[in-house]
């Protein structure tokens, strides 16, 4: 079942204003893995954050550097959570969650769609596996 669904959407040439004009705003929002990439990824990963809290009903609970997006070996593009945020989604009973990304012409977007209970997709770990080697 739909348990929440997010949507976002970022100037990419503002974003990276942003981050010039404030560097520590990169590790406050990306992980070490994530900060070696362009900024219209970037400015992508961003948007499937912030997407994804809007899926989960807030923020309450999730903290950005525990939420990473990686990509499966074809490409699509997976989050990979950790630390308070795992556990936050796993007692919001959340066992799946999908992830599209998109950027083009200076615009970086993401949809999410969180879903919980039986037929939802493998469990939460299998969805989202936790990482620590960058914590």
């Amino acid at each position: 079942m739909i348990v929440g669904i997010g949507v976002d959407l970022v100037d990419v040439p503002r974003f990276e204003e942003h981050l010039e004009r404030t560097p520590r705003l990169l590790p406050r929002l990306f992980s070490v893995a994530e900060r070696a990439l362009k900024p219209r990824s970037l400015a992508a990963r961003y948007a499937a954050k912030e997407a994804l809290i809007k899926a989960l009903g807030g923020s309450d609970g999730v903290h950005w550097t525990d939420i990473e997006v990686t990509s499966e070996a074809s490409g699509r593009p997976v989050f990979s959570l950790r630390g308070e945020t795992a556990d936050t989604v796993a007692r919001r009973g959340i066992t799946a969650l999908h992830l599209s990304m998109s950027h083009d012409a200076g615009l970086a977007t993401a949809y999410v769609i969180a879903e919980s209970g039986p037929g939802a997709g493998a469990s939460a770990s299998g969805i989202f596996p936790t990482r620590e080697d960058d914590a």
